[in-house]
């Protein structure tokens, strides 16, 4: 959006952004960008509170009005609803996530297969429930995502795209966001509330989907591929979750 916005100024008409990646956005130089201090995927901070997104969006808009710039960069000063800790007391992961059988298939793989069979009715009654789901940027079935995945973690990033439609860093980027969405529906789809944090945190912390993602980062950031490149550098892992790599 940074470099979009160069486009749309050029023709005449004023923008206005909001930038999750701070660095990138210093790179672009964008005319008028608000960085938040949020989780990937949340530009306006949390779901349901639409005061503070009130906010977020005032804050963004109000950039429009400043005489100084472009390039203007400004800092949200608030983080969003919900992110100290809150109690986790009543909320569990959905299924248990017992370690597999013991099979040919790579051990790593075959606990993402198992994870993946035990959470796929919490996934399917979450996109029931909600009639939607954000499963389907990679445009193949999850067990097929994982696989793919597994395939450029021991390729060293080098492996064949698994679509004809997409360039192999966009089919790694649509797979792990598969990958994360897929479990976020299904354990959210859960009774019980849980902060995006303790989520994010069981997902990254608690999955071998989480362990699988964590390990491509360092592989792909060292990829020839420079979309795969790309993505690790700055899709992949939360900010919040890159202390996980150290």
């Amino acid at each position: 959006m940074g470099a979009l916005a160069h486009y749309i100024e050029d023709e005449g008409v004023a923008t206005a952004g909001i930038s999750l990646v701070r660095n990138n956005t210093e790179r672009l130089r964008p005319p008028r960008f608000l960085w938040v201090p949020f989780e990937l995927g949340r530009p306006f901070g949390a779901p349901d509170e639409p005061e503070f997104q009130t906010k977020v969006l005032r804050a963004t808009l109000a950039l429009l009005e400043r005489q100084d710039g472009p390039p203007i960069l400004d800092d949200f000063p608030d983080e969003a609803p919900g992110s100290a800790e809150v109690d986790m007391t009543g909320w569990t992961c959905p299924i248990p996530l017992p370690p597999p059988e013991t099979s040919d298939i790579p051990a790593l793989l075959a606990s993402i297969l198992a994870e993946i069979s035990s959470l796929a009715p919490w996934q399917k009654l979450a996109a029931e429930t909600r009639g939607r789901t954000a499963v389907g940027a990679a445009r193949m079935d999850i067990e097929a995502s994982a696989r793919f995945l597994h395939v450029l973690l021991i390729d060293n990033g080098a492996a064949d795209s698994p679509s004809t439609e997409l360039s192999l860093g966009q089919a790694f980027r649509g797979a792990s966001e598969d990958m994360k969405s897929f479990y976020m529906e299904a354990a959210t789809a859960q009774p019980g509330r849980a902060s995006s944090h303790a989520l994010a945190d069981w997902f990254w912390g608690g999955t071998a989907a989480g362990r699988l993602l964590l390990a491509l980062h360092p592989v792909c950031l060292d990829a020839t591929d420079a979309g795969v490149k790309r993505v690790a550098l700055g899709q992949l892992v939360p900010r919040q979750q890159m202390h996980r790599l150290e």
